[in-house]
This record gives C-alpha cells, structure tokens and sequence, in this order.
C-alpha cells in the first residue's frame, strides 16, 4: 500500500524551479538567505524549523530538520523542548481565540 507522503520526494524539492525557474530562484535564494549565520546562529535557526515543522505537521520538514539538526549537534532532548515549545504556542493560540468564541456568545446570548 502506497502512501501520498513519499519521503523520497523530499529530493525531488529543488525541481519546484523546473515549472518556474524564475520563481524558484527567488525563493531559493530567500530560503538560503534566511538560514544563513546571521542574529541567530543556523543550529538556533534550525530547531525554529524542527518546531515550526511539527506545528505546521509537515513531514517533508520534519525529516529535514531533524537531519539537519543531527549533522548540527543538536540532541534528541534539545529537539524534543523545541517541539514542546512550538506546541505550546500552538495549543496557547488556539485557546486564546476562545475570547472571540465569549464575546460573541455574551453578545447573542444577551
């Protein structure tokens, strides 16, 4: 039984520029310009990928980040604080939207 996701096609990510070799450029360039040393270091920059990758559940971005942060040192534990840190933030913005769900209740229900 096949699967739609295919870890393999995680390779296949650069030929995007064959349909629109302009566009591709463009954002290949930006993609590498972003996860240059700059501010944050690229191990920093790299578990804000892990977590980002877990919150927006892509699992193209999970196996490469979490390739990238072994070549760059970052161990397991590290990795895990870096998820729960995205999960927090996930599961806090979707609470806080809650207000809106109350004041629209006290409004209708008034």
């Amino acid at each position: 039984m096949s699967n739609y996701y295919d870890s393999k096609d995680l390779k296949k990510f650069g030929e995007i520029s064959d349909w629109n070799e302009e566009l591709g450029k463009q954002f290949f360039a930006y993609y590498e310009s972003v996860f240059a040393e700059g501010k944050l270091t690229a191990r920093e920059k790299s578990l804000i990928a892990l977590a980002v990758a877990h919150t927006e559940q892509c699992p193209y971005c999970i196996d490469a980040y979490t390739q990238d942060g072994l070549q760059r040192g970052i161990t397991k534990e590290e990795m895990m604080e870096a998820l729960h840190v995205g999960a927090a933030i996930k599961s806090g913005a979707t609470l806080v939207h809650g207000v809106q769900m109350m004041n629209k209740y006290n409004k209708l229900s008034m």
